[in-house]
């Protein structure tokens, strides 16, 4: 009788100090208590619980990222867009012919409809003066200042404080449960890489993006890769897929967007073998962020809001999901 007693004098005392912690623990505490919520605890609980019929091998348990639009806002354009724009203003003194020539007129002059109207020749030319012509070392140089000191022009705050709470949980829940993360980004992967692994823990060698040609030189008799003018590799639509089985190797078995960009990312991850799953950010408030969808220049959302739900993929609202959108 003594050893029974001990024994539930044990259990007794460790479900009081268990117990608490159970009640008051929420690894998703900007989430607010839903079905999107609830599917993306149960899957993951699901795929992570050994021995279990959905278990998948922490080796495969391989999650995907958007970026734009999905880990930090995209309006009122890229940020990326913004750091090409920014370029060309500070490099314009040195262009004086820049003022009569397009796509550059129109930058300097404010006129995004203008540098729309360049079209594919008018935005190789921005990136051919805004991300080439320099080494790899100084390119990124450049966006890790610039990233450090622009602002949001309608918030006026650092671009690097207006990502997504919610989902910064969810990219450490799912670390937190032997997940490898990865960016799989339309930016370009040498603009990201800088900063990634500082603003949403996900290192440089988990970023996949967008890309220019490169070569490697004999810089001032130092060995360098500078880049050049030229697209290598758009990792965007159909190109996803692409870039995700060029860089990681493994079909993915969650994958994260917000746009008709991320379509064919979370169309090749979710019809995969067992269990997967896929999410849309839909931006729907106004209020603390913007509401935009099948009629938006940027991260327009069509053709997957629509199929998404027959798909089986979460279409989380940001005004009805998210109890907070952006760190304190």
């Amino acid at each position: 009788m003594t050893i029974l007693r001990h024994v539930a004098a044990w259990t007794a005392a460790l479900t009081l100090l268990i117990a608490p912690s159970v009640a008051m623990a929420d690894d998703l505490p900007s989430w607010n208590d839903g079905a999107a919520k609830r599917n993306i605890i149960e899957f993951v609980t699901a795929v992570s619980t050994a021995g279990g019929p959905d278990h998948v091998a922490p080796a495969d348990r391989v999650a995907v990222f958007d970026n734009d639009g999905t880990l930090w806002g995209e309006q009122p354009m890229y940020v990326q867009l913004a750091f090409a724009l920014d370029r060309i203003k500070a490099l314009a003194p040195d262009h004086p012919e820049w003022k009569e020539t397009e796509p550059f007129r129109s930058v300097l002059a404010g006129d995004l409809a203008g540098v729309a109207a360049s079209g594919e020749k008018g935005l190789v030319d921005l990136v051919g003066v805004t991300h080439a012509g320099m080494t790899s070392d100084e390119f990124t140089r450049i966006a890790g200042d610039w990233i450090d000191t622009a602002r949001h022009p309608k918030t006026g705050k650092p671009y690097t404080s207006m990502v997504f709470q919610p989902m910064l949980e969810l990219v450490t829940y799912l670390k937190a449960n032997e997940f490898k993360v990865f960016i799989v980004s339309g930016g370009g992967i040498e603009f990201m890489r800088p900063w990634t692994e500082r603003i949403y823990g996900i290192p440089a060698e988990n970023v996949v993006g967008s890309s220019i040609k490169s070569r490697y030189d004999d810089k001032d008799g130092k060995p360098s890769i500078v880049r050049l003018p030229e697209v290598d590799f758009i990792d965007d639509g159909p190109g996803k897929p692409i870039g995700i089985y060029g860089h990681i190797g493994r079909r993915p078995i969650a994958a994260f967007g917000n746009s008709d960009g991320d379509f064919q990312m979370l169309e090749w991850t979710t019809s995969g073998p067992g269990r997967t799953f896929g999410l849309i950010v839909h931006h729907d408030d106004a209020e603390r962020e913007y509401a935009y969808d099948r009629n938006s220049h940027f991260g327009k959302l069509d053709r997957g809001l629509t199929e998404g739900p027959k798909r089986g993929w979460n279409i989380v609202s940001m005004k009805n999901d998210w109890n907070k959108v952006y760190p304190q």
